[in-house]
């Protein structure tokens, strides 16, 4: 992974504190920061094909709290599809493996923008499962 790079470490980060909060190591506090990471415009094409949107993350991180004991997500295979001064598109491969052992593997492309601030917010995101 390229350090230096704030799109893939937004990509790392955010992770961990998914995996934090599914598996429930994470105070409950942590929901709001975790949700601050998604734009309000935020939509995503899922594993299942489903279209979420920022309400529908909402619930799902608010009632996945400790859903997933064990969870750990690893981020690798990180790459620059286009960048520009407001946003950028990662793809990165994404490997989850729950606490009984059970492995999805999924290649992910976000796209982030950044406001005024300069904080980067998740806009939009599509995951593909990976077979075989």
């Amino acid at each position: 992974m390229n350090s230096s790079n704030p799109f893939f470490q937004e990509v790392v980060d955010a992770h961990v504190d998914i995996e934090q909060w599914l598996s429930g190591r994470a105070a409950r506090e942590g929901l709001a920061p975790l949700l601050a990471r998604f734009s309000r415009r935020f939509s995503m094409i899922s594993l299942q094909g489903h279209a979420l949107d920022f309400a529908d993350i909402d619930v799902l991180f608010s009632r996945g709290f400790g859903a997933r004991p064990g969870l750990r997500i690893a981020i690798d295979e990180l790459h620059d599809v286009s960048a520009w001064q407001g946003g950028a598109v990662i793809a990165y491969r994404e490997t989850q493996v729950d606490g009984e052992g059970r492995r999805s593997v999924r290649r992910s492309t976000v796209v982030f923008e950044r406001d005024a601030s300069g904080r980067i917010g998740w806009l939009r995101l599509h995951e593909t499962p990976v077979t075989g």
